[in-house]
């Protein structure tokens, strides 16, 4: 392909890259701002140019080397639901926007901190964004068959670069706010995630089934090669020292890289996102690893004695068989990792060097003079400045000095500065004793060592730097990174410990390590002694925030801390909002400069320091105590109100109980009464009827009788334990044991009685004396209210599901729809006026409705056709009743 089609080529993927993030940025849909999967791709912003054709380049010439860059973030990734879950939480609460940012605030907030980073991760980044730059440049030039131009206005990566200026510095300074999530530019890189991985895959897959017979094909061809075996294992105890080193290294990239920091850390909106990226991430390193050895030893062995860069295999081995798709999909997965880097790491270098070097350092007392249009004009425009010119600086170190080096060799180098940053970045949330001096002097260390054993050598031709700190076990670079790292953490430890930091340092050290205890009170436990106007603090606020917003702010925090608007003295939790509010716009420092020029603050010893913070973990602890118990006697309230209600509705359930007792008792009663006195009244009347009066007198003895033992009975089944008999019985023998005492009622009230028992099995586990007792008052109900003459019952047995099922239907009348619960309720017959006034306690049902749910089971009437049907199912489980044998 020429290089004008492969430039155009180059401006659609752009300008699908412009589409993603414009429709993510206007459509603010949950998909793309709350989505685990979007924000685990873009931290595969790890995987650049240097994973792309570096790890081959690395597998081809140094053998399984190349895994070291990957081994150490998948050992260490799972402990980011730990670690990160905490840096989450400080960076969150602190508005922070940058690793420069998280560390000098750990050390008292210093500027002078932030400006150091800031200078380290430049030196450190620069570079690795030119390393992306020559990917770009190379690859154009040998897909499109042209000569790398030594003029940059008639080289073409010249155009390409600038194209990713535009789009970084548009989608990057968007926000003034640097805290605000940037949802198109992330939307964009998790899309170039999936092509780069996608694209890899296609070659990989091209290279071991298209060129070669599969993997057995070409590992036996590769095998042939004499240096193979030792290129393909760890090497020895030589070799296994570099490999630990070599992970540690990465492991610690994997943090402290300024583009894994901002998408890790500043782009996140969920820390439950984290569980997501603990598997996503490892399972992404893994995927585009798996043919990076295909690659490489096939382009070993394609091009044996061929002088190529073995570094460029992946573009090579596809033009050689002339398969162009392939190499331009192959350029466009390398354009996609490049671009996603330099993208990020520029918006990530311009936060900090506008936060922590031009505006601290340059132009903070025009800021504090301007109106908030100007103010943010300006700080966009300074980071727009800074984003395009730390391109151009990679630019320009990419023509003039690293392009005859290797990606690998360079990413390395940057990879030791950067780690640098390490002991005062993890002992910021582990080590309370880290000061600021040890801060400063281990990084000085560090990094001075990094130049005398890294870049003096490069510069000077030198491959190694010979001292006392050369070790022969290791390689050049791991011999830096060691002894770099071991100096650096040394002198700040030593510092550290007999070094006395000031009481800023002290606090934000509590308020890091224990942030899970000052996670709800952090404004609380930020210590601040000094006098401050609310309405110097607030005029600041407008400057950069607005008249609206700035109200808006102090009305939440007033309602938060139920203070009145006229409040005119500024405390302690007022100046740590103020600064949170201004930090997301100009750093931390700039805003810690700016609340202090209208602040007097009074100095306060070390000592008072640990007593507030003690007296605050104090205040914390009782606020907790005092939350459980709030909770506690909101529960035991609730639970007071339910049983007061409980009780009453039992109340008014006893007085209705007692007074259908009154009820029904009195009726035979008063039936007794008249009889009797009749029979005394009268000596002289007949005997036909004085046998009719004392009948009237048994029977409705045997009534009272029969309606105190149902009274007593479910007493019995509501209040206390009964225990239920539960064997194994035959439902034949049972419905027999019911049918046969009621043939002749039956008859007698010439009603037909249809007994149908459709059953698998016979036996089944119930009670059978309580069972009796249920069906006899549901066929005495059915009997009742039967029609008149030629009614109908019809029992009938089955067993569903293995479960015991009894329906008796009645013809006659029905229940209305709206009674049909009421009807298991206590005397339900003798209130409803509705209904013929039949014999009986009126019990009945509700005792039947006790004892099957004691069998675990339930009971329900509906209506069907012309008359009611009853239905009882008990379970078979008889372990359950083995253990639950009796109802309450």
């Amino acid at each position: 392909m020429n290089s004008v089609g492969l430039f155009i080529l180059v401006l659609l993927y752009l300008v699908l890259l412009f589409f993603i993030a414009s429709v993510a940025e206007k459509s603010r849909k949950p998909f793309w701002v709350n989505n685990p999967y979007i924000y685990s791709l873009s931290i595969a912003v790890y995987c650049s140019a240097w994973t792309y054709y570096g790890s081959i380049g690395v597998a081809a010439t140094r053998g399984l080397e190349y895994l070291t860059i990957y081994i150490g973030p998948i050992i260490i990734i799972p402990a980011w639901i730990l670690i990160n879950a905490k840096i989450i939480r400080i960076s969150r609460v602190n508005k922070i926007s940058s690793i420069a940012d998280f560390i000098s605030l750990r050390y008292g907030n210093s500027r002078s901190l932030g400006a150091l980073i800031t200078l380290i991760c430049a030196a450190a980044i620069v570079p690795y964004i030119g390393l992306q730059i020559k990917a770009i440049s190379d690859t154009f030039h040998l897909v499109s068959h042209t000569a790398n131009s030594n003029n940059i206005f008639t080289d073409s990566a010249t155009y390409v670069v600038a194209l990713i200026t535009v789009f970084s510095s548009y989608y990057g300074t968007k926000y003034v706010d640097a805290s605000e999530k940037r949802v198109g530019v992330i939307a964009a890189v998790a899309a170039e995630s999936i092509l780069k991985l996608i694209f890899f895959l296609v070659l990989g897959i091209y290279v071991t089934y298209g060129v070669f017979n599969g993997w057995d094909d070409l590992y036996a061809q590769a095998s042939t090669f004499s240096d193979f075996a030792h290129k393909n294992s760890i090497g020895g105890l030589t070799g296994a020292l570099n490999w630990c080193l070599m992970s540690l290294l990465s492991m610690s990239a994997i943090f402290l890289l300024p583009r894994q920091f901002h998408t890790t850390i500043v782009e996140n909106r969920r820390e439950k996102h984290l569980r997501t990226a603990l598997w996503l991430v490892p399972l992404y390193l893994l995927l585009i690893n798996i043919f990076v050895f295909p690659v490489a030893w096939g382009g070993n062995i394609l091009f044996k004695g061929a002088s190529v860069n073995a570094e460029m295999y992946s573009i090579l081995i596809p033009q050689k068989f002339g398969q162009h798709i392939i190499t331009v999909i192959v350029f466009l997965g390398g354009l996609s990792a490049s671009v996603s880097m330099i993208i990020i790491s520029s918006i990530a270098l311009s936060i900090m060097m506008s936060n922590n070097l031009i505006i601290p350092y340059g132009i903070l007392n025009k800021i504090s003079e301007s109106n908030v249009k100007d103010n943010t004009k300006l700080i966009v425009t300074v980071r727009k400045i800074g984003i395009a010119l730390l391109i151009v600086c990679a630019y320009l170190f990419y023509k003039f000095y690293i392009n005859e080096n290797s990606l690998f060799s360079v990413g390395l180098m940057s990879f030791v500065i950067i780690a640098q940053l390490a002991p005062s970045f993890f002992s910021a949330i582990f080590w309370k004793r880290g000061s600021y001096w040890g801060a400063v002097s281990g990084l000085v260390a560090g990094v001075f060592m990094c130049y005398k054993m890294l870049i003096l050598p490069e510069m000077s031709g030198a491959r190694v730097s010979q001292s006392f700190f050369t070790i022969d076990y290791f390689d050049p670079m791991t011999n830096a990174f060691f002894w770099s790292l071991f100096v650096n953490t040394v002198i700040f430890a030593l510092v550290s410990i007999f070094g006395k930091g000031n009481y800023t340092e002290r606090n934000y050290a509590e308020m890091y390590v224990d942030i899970d205890k000052y996670l709800k009170y952090q404004d609380s436990a930020f210590v601040w002694k000094g006098t401050a106007e609310t309405e110097d603090i607030r005029r600041i606020l407008i400057r950069f925030l607005g008249e609206e917003k700035t109200k808006q702010a102090l009305h939440i925090f007033n309602q938060k801390y139920n203070i009145t608007d006229e409040e005119d003295t500024a405390d302690a939790r007022l100046i740590k909002f103020s600064e949170n509010l201004l930090a997301g716009r100009i750093g931390t420092a700039s805003a810690k400069i700016l609340i202090e020029s209208v602040t007097k603050e009074d100095k306060i010893s070390l000592p008072e320091v640990l007593g507030i913070l003690e007296e605050s973990k104090q205040n914390i602890l009782l606020n907790k105590q005092l939350t459980e118990q709030s909770q506690k006697l909101k529960q035991l309230s609730a639970q007071l109100q339910h049983a007061n209600a409980s009780l009453l509705e039992k109340d008014k359930q006893k007085d209705e109980f007692l007074d259908a007792v009154a009820h029904e008792l009195r009726t035979p009663i008063t039936a007794i009464r008249a009889a009797g006195e009749l029979l005394q009244d009268d000596e002289d009347m007949p005997e036909g009827i004085r046998s009719q009066f004392l009948y009237n007198i048994i029977s409705e003895s045997d009534r009272l009788n029969e309606l105190i033992n149902d009274i007593l009975y479910l007493d019995k089944l509501e209040h206390t334990e009964q225990v239920l008999e539960i064997a194994q019985y035959n439902i034949k023998n049972t419905i027999k044991k019911v049918i046969q005492p009621i043939e002749h009622l039956v008859e007698k009230e010439e009603i037909k009685l249809d007994v149908r028992l459709n059953l698998t099995r016979e036996f089944f586990y119930y009670d059978e004396k309580r069972m009796i007792q249920v069906i006899n008052n549901l066929l005495a109900n059915a009997i009742k209210f039967t029609k008149d003459k030629h009614g109908e019952i019809l029992l009938s047995v089955c067993n569903p599901q293995e479960n015991l099922e009894l329906k008796i239907y009645n013809s006659g009348k029905q229940i209305p729809d709206d009674e049909l619960e009421m009807i298991f309720e206590k005397f339900y017959q003798s209130r409803n006026q509705n209904l013929k006034k039949p014999l009986g306690s009126g019990l009945g049902l509700s005792i039947s409705k006790k004892i099957i749910e004691a069998h675990h089971g339930y009971i329900y009437a509906k209506n069907i056709l012309d008359g009611v049907q009853f239905t009882l199912s008990v379970p078979q489980n008889y372990d359950k009743y083995e253990k639950n044998n009796y109802c309450r």
